[in-house]
């Protein structure tokens, strides 16, 4: 007997409204079909929201109609979902009651509000201001993943002369991550120092590859180093979360081996991620490998 979208959906521990709706009606996948996804990979997910601050991006008609962003706990979330009270600097501001990772509960809870990628926070909820990585977003102006590809290397090549051991995942859309795991002790505005002291400097040694320009037209066609991902408050999307394009693409953690010029972002999709996911963990040892954020910004400043 076929499997109905409502016997599957009883199989999770949270229900999901409205499981036979289609997110991408080209390739036909529902959100029951997301939420399955975010429940057979939740072993790899979780150890990148766990404890995790969340900004959430609800896109309750899939591919169709307006997504748009929350910060506050959505009043549909379970009663027992973690959450975390952060005060604005402006005091005037009411405070926000952000939801807390690290629970198949609450990703699928998430999954039921229409939420599709998973947006983490570089800090812990028990140190809201120490991230434990630094995080560069390479966003090529051409469009061309390999653009993006070609820099990423650049990257790795910059930060190993910093002696800084660095991870590079799809970004699930045209760009690349590169992930620098760190020691918790430096706070976001440090961290973020050293994210922009460092993209100068390899903008300014590569200008016909790299901009920093805040501007979009001003960039080109080079790839912009974002750094702003390590401010306080802002966000990335994790390893493996999906995101809201055609094909049903995730945020695939790669070896540095696989990052060619050729590969293509939307290889790792919701229709081939068991297969995809099968090998290594390229990032197996990720937060085993903290480093210090110290030592490379005085390497950094002698350069």
């Amino acid at each position: 007997m076929k499997k109905t979208a409502k016997s599957a959906a009883d199989k999770l521990p949270v229900e999901i409204s409205h499981p036979d709706k289609v997110f991408w009606p080209k390739e036909g996948y529902t959100k029951l079909d997301l939420a399955e996804y975010y429940a057979a990979i939740f072993d790899k997910l979780q150890p990148y929201v766990k404890d995790r601050i969340l900004t959430l991006e609800r896109c309750p008609d899939g591919m169709g109609g307006q997504c748009f962003y929350q910060k506050e706990k959505p009043k549909g979330m379970p009663a027992d979902t973690r959450t975390i009270l952060i005060r604005h600097a402006d005091a005037k501001k009411e405070a926000t009651n952000y939801v807390v990772g690290g629970t198949l509960k609450t990703q699928l809870a998430l999954v039921s509000l229409g939420c599709i990628p998973v947006h983490v926070m570089g800090t812990r909820a028990a140190s809201s201001h120490k991230p434990d990585w630094v995080c560069f977003d390479l966003d090529p102006g051409s469009g061309k993943f390999a653009d993006a590809a070609r820099a990423a290397l650049q990257v790795k090549q910059g930060l190993d002369i910093l002696k800084l051991d660095s991870y590079a995942k799809t970004s699930g859309g045209r760009g690349i991550h590169v992930f620098v795991p760190i020691r918790p002790g430096p706070d976001t505005d440090e961290a973020l120092q050293f994210a922009r002291a460092f993209g100068a400097i390899v903008a300014q040694s590569n200008p016909k590859d790299f901009t920093v320009e805040h501007s979009i037209k001003a960039r080109g066609e080079r790839v912009y180093l974002d750094p702003f991902r390590n401010g306080f408050g802002q966000t990335v999307v994790a390893p493996y979360s999906v995101r809201r394009r055609e094909q049903a693409p995730f945020s695939m953690p790669l070896a540095w081996s696989d990052v060619k010029t050729n590969l293509d972002p939307t290889d790792f999709n919701l229709g081939n991620f068991q297969k995809r996911l099968k090998g290594p963990d390229p990032w197996a040892d990720f937060f085993e490998n903290r480093q210090s954020l110290k030592d490379a910004a005085r390497r950094l400043r002698k350069i």
